[in-house]
């Protein structure tokens, strides 16, 4: 029999929409069983600036649209009892989640299956596919 990994460490990719708090409900379910921490994760991907009419006011924007989803993740984590860190960053959204996750040594990403919409998923590919693939720890997709 295969022996099961430890989970302590946990790592929940956020983009404020639902799927993205249904994979946080599933950790924070885990969390709770596994007595683990999580880690919500933002990452505000990189446009080309030609095509922003003001990309200062949309990054700016970005930004605080992300720190208003991660406090309601906060929130949401505090009222099960789970320690709850927070990460914004930006650049390619699936090698940061990978890049962070390896550096941090997390133990399991959860992920919701699908984010902002399949129009974004056309152009820029799907995140939840692209962490599945690429991921060398364990990931729970949540659909």
């Amino acid at each position: 029999m295969t022996k099961l990994p430890t989970i302590k460490k946990i790592l929940v990719p956020l983009d404020g929409s639902q799927n993205s708090f249904r994979g946080l409900d599933y950790a924070i379910y885990l969390a709770r069983q596994c007595h683990a921490t999580i880690t919500g994760i933002s990452v505000i991907p990189f446009y080309p600036k030609a095509l922003l009419l003001t990309p200062v006011l949309y990054e700016r924007e970005l930004v605080r649209a992300s720190k208003e989803f991660m406090a309601k993740a906060k929130k949401r984590s505090a009222q099960n009892g789970i320690v709850f860190n927070e990460k914004i960053t930006d650049g390619h959204v699936v090698d940061e989640i990978l890049d962070f996750a390896r550096e941090k040594k997390f133990d399991l990403i959860v992920i919701g299956a699908r984010g902002l919409g399949s129009v974004k998923e056309i152009f820029l590919g799907s995140t939840s596919n692209g962490v599945v693939h690429k991921s060398k720890i364990h990931v729970l997709l949540v659909k």
